[in-house]
Order: C-alpha cells, then structure tokens, then sequence
C-alpha cells in the first residue's frame, strides 16, 4: 500500500491518488488575478535547486486561482488537486494559497530544499486531494534578540523556516534589560548605548525589509517593546527617564529581571507615545506587544512623583501604576487603530481590551478568557524552548527550569475541551518563546527551536493528538530539516559564543 506524504503540519483531510505529476523545463504556471504572490513565491523557492523557470501562461498545467466563494476555507486554508496532467491550487484568500505552496514544497523530493542547484533528480509530486484549514489563526514564534542580537540574515532565514511549517507570526522582542535594537531617530542613544551588548541594532530599513520578506511568505512581524519593566537599556541611555535620575546605574553587571522600572512622569509617557509611533510606522502588525510583566514597583513607592501620580489618579497605592502605566499606553495604541498585547502574570492583570498572553499557568488563560481578553497561549511548561529538550547530561545548558521535551509541546492545547465554547472562541492560538539568555549564537537557536516548533505547527495548525503519526511523519520531516542545515547537535562552540563553522 502507498505511504501518504510525509507533511509537517499533517494537513485536514489528505486522499492519496494514484500517479504522480512531474515539474520540468517546460511546465508552465496559469496564474488567475490575485495569485501573483504565491506564484511569484512559488518561483523563488524552487529556483535555486531544481533551476524551473515556471513561466506564467494561459494554459499552464499548474493553476494557482483565488475563488472568495470559498468560505469555508478562511484566510488561510486551501485546496490542492495533483493529477497526472496537472495541478490545482485553490484559495479564499492570498495567504492561504500561501500555505498550499509551502504543502507542494514538501511534497516535492527533499532535494528541492536545497538553495544550489541539484542534477539528475525527477521533480515530481503524488498525486493528491487535501483540504486543508487551520484550527487557529495565530501560530507563533517568539525570538528573542535583546539579549543577543541575530543580523536580520538570520531573521529571514528564521522566517522562511517559520513559513515552511504554516506558522504565521514572528514575535520579535526588541528590547529588554540586556538591549535596545530598534532604532529610534528621536533618541539616537538608545540603540548607540542600549545596542552596544551583544551586538548592535538595526537599522528601520532592515526591519522595513523583513516585514516585506515575512508577508511575503503570508508571515506577519509583530515587535515588542518591553515597558515600564525590563527597561536598564533605556535607563542606561536616558537615566532621566527613570524614578532616580541621578543614580549611576550598573547596568551590565548581570542578566535577570530588572530591578528599575520606567518613571511615572509625563516625561516617561511622551517617551513612550514617541517610541511607539516609530514602531507603528515600520511595523503594520494589527498588534503590538508592550510587555507589561515582571514589574518591581519598590522604586514607585519610594519615589515622591510616583506617590503624587498616585494621589492625582486616586489609585489604592503605588502597585496600582502598573495597570495605569499600561492603559496609558494601550489607549494610544487604540487611537491609533492598533490592539495592544501583553504578558500576562495572572490572567487578570491587564486592561480588558488587551490581548493577553499567559505564560505563567494554563488556567491563567481560562482567566482572562473569562474576563472577555482574546488570548494567546504560552505555557512556559510546554512552549519556552529556552528550556532544556531532555534531562540529558549531553544536553547543552540553557535556561533553568523545567524540561520541555517534544512531546510536551505536542501535547499542549492552547483551548483544552473542558473549557467553554465562549472561552474557546477567545483563544486566537498559541506561541512558543525563545530567550537568549543562554543562547548566544544562531546555530544554538534553530537546535533548540527545531524540531519542537514543528511539534508547535501541527498542534496549532491540526489540532491532532497522533503522537505516534506525528514521530513517524518527523523521521521523514528531519531529512528536510537536515537539508535546510538545520543542526541537529551542537559543537561546544556553538554552545560558547562562538559560531560552528
């Protein structure tokens, strides 16, 4: 009996048909209004190893078509018929013909994965009925670069590799205690001061272009910039806008949580309305994440503007400026046509028209789905890949905390089936988190986010529990992986800072 291709995601509803239909020099794309990009993506994935040209043509055996009756396809889903003779791509939307490029990728021979050219491989594909819908509409990676900076080289091939598994969104923390990357024209010494630690910046063209790149894979980049915690970077570069201005601050004396919180003053705000309207100018995300966790307020409450700023609002005392602080600035973030998004520590720490993401406990996302919050899930038991992948002594050393093993992420479910329908209709999906703390180069980052975030992509994607199918189906998917140069082990240089060769 024939095996069914090997796909990562597995797909809705896949039938195996007899024969195969084979790409070749002369194999011609019909492209219908509204399907260049995926055509065009088409092209740019298959070029470099199998040399196809695939150009457009009104009779071309590979139809890429958007039908919007489709309805019951949503944003990204699609339908994709191979026969012998040809092939059809079908779609609501221009992100879901998207998706089903990448399912023709990896129906191809794994060859086809390769970025030089490959001789004496058939490039074809079975034939096959899949429809193919996603159970959520955001399935996520966070990468954490202001601990250590990735060139956005590296963010691109990161995208590429999200793209490749049907994840569709790059959260990006920009900013931190550790760092500073997105550059500010306003205030120049964030990134020349706050950039300074383990790499650099960016520059708002290289950002302006991964947001073209990662849309252009049906992928969107949402930024973060972490307030009022997490905040020694700015501090280091604009000590005035903290609650001691005069202080000298040790600022890189050691990682962790911060122990110095952004000012309450009017100054502070500014600041953060100044910021913000950079980010939205290069960032077209519907969110924006601001962070809002792991807040000490010890310096609010010794501060005689912080305790004044309390008395005005008449708050119950200098932990209330916490939920304050983050109004302020998610109402800025609403009049300017965006959603806010933030940590959240209980599941009811935030303003309610925030999108939260929980990454203390699971229940805290039954909280603030409770409480009317769209929600995010990231448990950091199952989806914090900072996290060692085995209690193994082999194991390279990374963050200290629990083990999350592949088939903890595999098993997550981001709306478990005791909650109710309300509740889970409140759930857009779920994440997984990479730190950097302990990850200081990128080979160290694609081992531990590989193959956990493909665990990731078929929970978020399917929804299946066939663990056994899915260990099955990775066997297959690791030689894609191992094509990609996706390492499956690491040198112990790659491990101390200094990149493998």
């Amino acid at each position: 009996m024939p095996v069914p291709p090997q796909l990562v995601p597995h797909p809705t509803q896949l039938t195996l048909l007899p024969g195969r239909f084979t790409f070749d020099a002369a194999t011609a794309l019909t492209i219908a209004p509204g399907a260049e990009g995926a055509a065009e993506l088409l092209r740019t994935l298959l070029r470099p190893a199998t040399g196809l040209r695939l150009p457009s043509r009104s009779d071309g055996p590979v139809v890429l078509a958007l039908d919007p009756a489709l309805t019951g396809l949503g944003d990204e889903g699609y339908g994709l018929t191979v026969g012998p003779e040809g092939v059809l791509l079908r779609a609501a939307r221009p992100r879901g013909l998207l998706a089903g490029v990448q399912t023709l990728r990896q129906l191809l021979p794994v060859q086809a994965l390769h970025d030089e050219p490959v001789r004496g491989v058939e490039w074809s594909v079975p034939c096959v009925q899949i429809t193919d819908v996603p159970r959520f509409s955001w399935r996520g990676a966070m990468l954490d670069v202001a601990r250590h900076f990735r060139p956005v080289s590296f963010l691109r091939r990161y995208v590429d590799l999200l793209a490749l598994h049907k994840l569709n969104v790059l959260h990006l923390h920009l900013t931190d205690d550790q760092g500073w990357r997105m550059p500010v024209a306003a205030r120049p010494r964030l990134t020349e001061i706050g950039g300074l630690p383990h790499g650099g910046a960016y520059t708002r063209s290289e950002l302006a272009g991964l947001v073209r790149h990662a849309a252009e894979r049906g992928i969107t980049v949402v930024p973060e910039i972490e307030m009022p915690g997490h905040a020694r970077a700015v501090l280091a570069a604009y000590p005035e806008l903290g609650n001691r201005p005069d202080r000298a601050l040790g600022v890189w004396d050691r990682w962790g949580v911060c122990d110095t919180v952004l000012g309450v003053h009017d100054e502070v705000l500014d600041f953060c309305r100044e910021v913000l309207d950079e980010v939205l100018d290069v960032f077209p995300s519907p969110h924006v994440h601001i962070g809002g966790e792991e807040c000490p307020t010890a310096e609010w409450h010794a501060s005689p503007v912080a305790r004044r700023r309390v008395a005005e609002q008449g708050l119950d005392g200098p932990d209330a400026l916490h939920g304050w602080f983050m109004e302020q600035v998610g109402r800025h973030l609403l009049d300017a046509g965006r959603r806010p998004l933030g940590w959240t520590e209980t599941g009811a720490d935030l303003p309610p028209y925030f999108t939260v993401m929980p990454w203390r406990d699971t229940a805290h996302g039954r909280t603030a789905a409770r409480r009317g919050h769209q929600v995010v899930m990231a448990p950091h038991r199952s989806t914090y890949l900072d996290y060692p992948q085995s209690a193994s002594p082999h194991e390279p050393p990374g963050q200290p905390g629990a083990v999350v093993d592949l088939r903890a992420v595999h098993g997550t479910d981001p709306a478990p089936a005791h909650w109710s329908p309300a509740e889970t209709a409140r759930v857009l999906g779920t994440q997984a988190q990479l730190w950097t703390e302990y990850v200081p180069t990128a080979a160290h980052a694609e081992y531990l986010a590989f193959p956990r975030l493909c665990a990731l992509a078929e929970t978020a994607w399917t929804g299946r529990r066939d663990w056994a199918g899915f260990q099955a189906r990775l066997r297959h998917h690791r030689t894609r992986l191992d094509t990609l140069r996706v390492p499956r082990r690491l040198s112990p240089t790659s491990v101390q800072g200094e990149e493998s060769p």
